[in-house]
């Protein structure tokens, strides 16, 4: 009872984290207008390829707009075309140039959690138990599938192929969608969710690399317990790694101790870094996007830089990476 009473807390605190609420209507029309196509396709624009993720932030903005017609478009596309035959799980991606689309069956554990975590909003939302039905099922093959116990930490793999050796894991912690985990460990105290919460919380902060102290974008937990740069990914905090103060600050799980190398990366008063070698030191030599720079904003509490509104020169992530820092701002 006493982990359930922390979970609701954390819930009340993730929905108020930042006082000032932020209107979403014309930052949703302008996203829908450029990266969702008639059909329900979330288009991330500079690769011209669709993902997983994707067809789950995109359901995630139209319930937060309560626009069930763009939902329901978004969530029937993500069945069509992503689901897999074997599992309740989907395709992490979608090539319209290659003959299949879906050439690679994997999923990826982040798109998984944040369709069931849509789903699972919009039955409260709109009284569907259709899509708790389906947020119930994606939930537990998340389950079943995709989180292990390992040297000592629950964790939940990338995906169900790959990502595994003989003697470690390599884990991404911008999959760690925390709200998402409150919400369902509240509805199913049985299940791994809050021990997810934790060890997440244990992950990154053993995860201080370089200089910066900051996590990559890919960890290796090696059986021993040891953390360290994943050896096949370049050891950048960059463009995956960002979310992982998004995440952790919606769902009120970033303390004050882990927030702290975000907070000395991205100073204020100096040039605001997308990415950098934590073991080189080499740092990208360009502004990060407005999407980079509004989840730096959560970590300063800067509620007047979340108020920008998207621009035509922000591609699919940026403004993806705005809206949901404005949502992670905003009480739900």
């Amino acid at each position: 009872m006493l982990l359930i009473r922390h979970l609701w807390l954390l819930l009340l605190l993730s929905l108020s984290s930042i006082s000032c609420a932020f209107a979403q209507n014309t930052d949703w029309e302008i996203y829908k207008t450029r990266f969702v196509s008639e059909d329900g396709r979330v288009i991330d624009t500079f690769n011209k390829i669709s993902h997983s993720e994707g067809q789950g932030w995109g359901m995630l903005f139209a319930e937060a707009n309560n626009d069930r017609a763009t939902f329901d478009r978004i969530w029937r596309w993500t069945r069509k075309n992503l689901s897999r035959p074997d599992v309740f799980l989907f395709s992490w991606r979608y090539d319209p140039l290659q003959k299949p689309p879906v050439k690679d069956p994997n999923n990826a554990s982040d798109g998984d959690v944040l369709i069931a975590w849509a789903l699972f909003k919009a039955a409260k939302r709109w009284n569907e138990s259709n899509y708790e039905t389906a947020s119930v099922a994606i939930r537990a093959d998340i389950v079943k599938h995709l989180v292990r116990d390992y040297a000592g930490y629950t964790v939940l793999l990338p995906g169900m192929s790959g990502f595994s050796e003989q003697e470690s894991l390599d884990l991404n912690l911008s999959y760690w969608v925390i709200p998402a985990f409150i919400a369902f460990a509240i509805k199913e105290p049985e299940q791994p969710w809050s021990k997810l919460i934790v060890d997440g919380q244990r992950l990154l902060a053993g995860s201080r690399f370089g200089q910066h102290a900051l996590p990559t974008d890919w960890i290796r937990l090696s059986e021993n317990g040891q953390l360290s740069p994943s050896k096949d990914w370049p050891s950048r905090f960059g463009y995956d790694a960002v979310r992982i103060p998004l995440y952790f600050i919606w769902g009120s799980a970033l303390t004050t101790e882990l927030k702290q190398p975000f907070s000395e990366f991205w100073k204020r008063g100096e040039m605001i870094l997308p990415w950098v070698d934590v073991l080189s030191g080499k740092t990208a030599n360009y502004q990060a996007s407005a999407g980079i720079q509004a989840v730096r904003a959560l970590v300063y509490n800067d509620s007047a830089f979340l108020q920008k509104q998207p621009q035509m020169t922000d591609d699919y992530y940026s403004t993806s990476l705005l809206l949901l820092s404005k949502l992670a701002a905003s009480p739900q």
